[in-house]
């Protein structure tokens, strides 16, 4: 009689109650396959199914599970074995797939490194299994390519990247069947039934359409401005027919691109059948204003469509320390993030680097981004450094995966291919908006002057003249201290606006800030950059610290927002901060927008904007827009692939300083996600949903001298892991400055003192 084999144990029960591996293993096909079939690679993920979890025929894999306190390499059996029983032309599919049976559990790997974790080591010492597998698994998967993404891959140096991502998604595919079969099983014996279903957007798309044009029927139609923005919704909604594929929507601030677009995704899913629609943000100071507009104009009471996602909580840390430590029904405790929802509101960063990861609870929504509508917000962000690999990848979505994707913003990145730019996207004739150009100059509110150099003081009696200003500085430190000097000088009004303040805090203070504008009450403001993208308010005068043209046209747009002032009256001042100089990134941008000043009168016109941004690819060259030399790490030759997932995912990093959160408990909301940390059965992902509101980010060695001095800890560590890292000592944020953490270690001084 064959020994049986099981892939996941019940503490406490006996072993019939236990998961048979072969019923595990052909519901990951299955369901995989299910997960991939939408996306042509059906095939390969049920084949990626098959044999993700072979190495568990293996009696030293069996006895852990009985409860011996073994460790044995369970993932890379199925990679080498799939791997040598594959023919033709599966075998070189084969060869891709095993990348995600080797990563279903670690991660992505490299395919060579120099550690035991690399591709090349596991397949050479991969432990030896029970042959009884062939007989319980039967007849080897066969037809593995998908030709039809195949034939769409690009021929020359960008081959490689695009087979890695075909790669990525029977990856994303292979983990998110894994999670949600093990959950089901635990599940089933604990007599509970997860609830993991989000309505599909197809089955809504007739009652989203509909409540749509209820809100946008409530809007005036009185005045130019709404009368011209009627007519960039009405154009924009009009090419919704049109082939799926990459777009541009080039709106000034306060022409109503957000709702434009919105429109048109709704109408083009509904033509074209895409699964859900992702609106990608780079600032998560608007993120939440985005998400509460598409509830109040998408939702009704009692409905969950919109999933919004920005969390800054590494949630992966506290899966590493699931997998290291905890038994395997603990994945139950696992976020499920796999943006399922038919609505996604998310960042830049949630976004591109979920797409380069190579960890799998980041991985894992990929499947779920194929086939969607993908809206770009102020797409002049992208991030330059992987300008290039942002781009194959957006391509890579477009043409292999059935995606649409929108570049939407006030200030078009020049993104398009031309002879001077051949890497560039295909773009000719996508243009969504009417008449960019005449928009530009239909909608251009404020004139650009230049101040010279102004130190505090000359910006505090920039301040004094006028009772309604914005002040836009490019650092925190700047900020503070000029707020503290502007206080000092007793001007009335005054508002500090940075990212040491919480979301939540923010959102309370802008709240007031337009009450204020609008009563006419003196109301000076001193900001980062924070509030230049999509932040709707409306100064009479604007003072801009040198930055780069697009943040200075950005900063355009908080001036006169609404119009209700001549241009020529409505001036923003570009001043050179005397004594803080601007992060180096910044630095050369100023450069490129300096020269933009003497070929161009109005630098707020789009042939200014365009010039300005292939000044600044021109001089980043192809390696500064490539900066991690990604492209090349992913290559195919004749003697195989060589990718290097795990390299790359570590080191792409959209937001490179390295920033960590920490948590303020600033209201009831935020105290009772923190006492629910204690409850064991809540998961982490969703407290991380709620506390993503309340994080401030903070410098590593700043926060590392916060918990030195006792004025921050991890809460819960026994159930989160290193997750959690909430303030102790209210004292150090403020209702205005926000947190001052370089006051911590003053702070444990002053504290020592009886």
């Amino acid at each position: 009689m064959s020994k049986a084999y099981f892939a996941h144990s019940t503490p406490g029960k006996v072993q019939s109650d236990w998961q048979a591996l072969s019923d595990h293993l052909f519901a990951v096909a299955s369901l995989a396959s299910e997960m991939g079939g939408p996306l042509g690679i059906g095939r390969a993920c049920f084949a990626a199914g098959l044999f993700h979890d072979l190495g568990k025929y293996n009696p030293i894999f069996q006895r852990r599970l009985a409860g011996e306190n073994l460790r044995i390499d369970h993932s890379t059996a199925g990679a080498k074995l799939l791997r040598e029983v594959a023919e033709g032309v599966d075998r070189q599919m084969a060869e891709i797939i095993a990348y995600a049976i080797l990563g279903h559990h670690a991660g992505l790997p490299d395919r060579l490194n120099e550690t035991n974790a690399c591709y090349n080591w596991r397949i050479d010492n991969s432990p030896e299994i029970d042959p009884v597998w062939r007989d319980e698994l039967g007849e080897t998967p066969r037809d593995l390519a998908p030709m039809d993404i195949l034939r769409k891959i690009p021929s020359g140096r960008n081959a490689g990247f695009a087979l890695s991502v075909f790669g990525r998604m029977v990856f994303s595919c292979l983990v998110d069947a894994d999670f949600r079969d093990t959950e089901a099983f635990y599940s089933r014996l604990e007599g509970r039934v997860a609830d993991r279903q989000w309505p599909l957007l197809a089955s809504f798309l007739p009652d989203l359409s509909a409540r749509y044009e209820r809100h946008m029927a409530g809007f005036s139609a009185d005045g130019d401005l709404n009368r011209l923005r009627r007519e960039v919704l009405s154009h924009v909604r009009g090419k919704a027919g049109e082939k799926p594929g990459l777009f541009t929507l080039t709106v000034p601030t306060g022409g109503g691109k957000t709702l434009a677009s919105l429109g048109f995704a709704l109408d083009h899913a509904r033509i074209h059948g895409h699964r859900r629609i992702i609106y990608a943000i780079p600032f998560t100071s608007i993120i939440e204003q985005t998400a509460a507009i598409f509830r109040q104009v998408l939702e009704q009471e009692g409905d969950s469509l919109i999933l919004e996602h920005h969390s800054a909580i590494d949630e992966d840390r506290e899966s590493r320390r699931g997998r290291e430590e905890r038994q395997q029904h603990d994945k139950l405790k696992l976020a499920m993030e796999d943006w399922a929802a038919p609505i996604v509101v998310t960042t830049n960063v949630q976004l591109f680097e979920s797409l380069f990861a190579s960890r799998t609870s980041r991985a894992r929504k990929l499947h779920n981004i194929a086939g969607s509508i993908i809206i770009l917000d102020e797409a002049q962000t992208l991030p330059r450094h992987y300008l290039f690999p942002v781009m194959r990848m957006l391509e890579a979505l477009v043409e292999q995966y059935g995606c649409t994707i929108i570049l939407c913003t006030a200030t078009q990145p020049a993104l398009g291919a031309r002879p001077d730019f051949q890497q560039g996207l295909a773009l000719e004739g996508r243009e969504l908006a009417p008449d960019p150009n005449g928009l530009a100059g239909r909608l251009a509110r404020a004139t650009i002057r230049h101040g010279g150099t102004m130190d505090n003081d000359a910006l505090i009696a920039a301040l004094e003249e006028n009772e309604q200003a914005l002040v836009i500085v490019n650092s925190r430190r700047h900020a503070l201290e000029l707020f503290r000097d502007a206080e000092a000088a007793r001007l009335s009004g005054l508002v500090h606006l940075s990212t040491r303040l919480c979301a939540v805090h923010r959102r309370e203070i802008l709240g007031r800030v337009k009450a204020r504008l609008k009563a006419g009450g003196p109301c000076r403001v001193i900001a980062t950059s924070l509030v230049e993208a999509g932040v709707d308010i409306d100064f009479p005068c604007v003072l801009r610290a040198e930055a780069g043209l697009d943040q200075i046209v950005q900063a355009a747009g908080r001036c006169n927002r609404e119009g209700g002032r001549r241009r020529e009256e409505s001036f923003v001042t570009v001043f050179d901060p005397a004594d803080y100089a601007p992060p180096t990134e910044i630095k050369g941008m100023i450069g490129d927008m300096k020269r933009m000043i003497g070929k161009h009168d109005d630098l707020l016109s789009l042939p200014a904007i365009e010039d300005y941004f292939r000044e600044v690819y021109w001089r980043k060259g192809e390696k500064g827009l490539d900066g991690k030399g990604i492209l090349d790490r992913f290559t195919v030759t004749l003697s195989g692939t060589d990718f290097a997932y795990r390299s790359v995912a570590e080191e792409f990093r959209i937001i490179e300083s390295g920033m960590e959160p920490v948590v303020i408990p600033y209201d009831d909301k935020a105290r009772q996600a923190v006492a629910d940390l204690g409850i064991e059965n809540i998961s982490s992902g969703r407290l991380a949903r709620v506390l993503q509101s309340y994080i401030v980010q903070v410098p590593p060695k700043a926060r590392a001298l916060l918990v030195a001095n006792g004025h921050a800890r991890f809460e819960r560590p026994d159930l989160r892991g290193d997750q959690f890292m909430l303030l102790q000592t209210a004292s150090l944020y403020g209702p205005e400055l926000g947190l001052l953490w370089e006051e911590a270690e003053y702070l444990a001084a002053e504290n020592m003192i009886f």
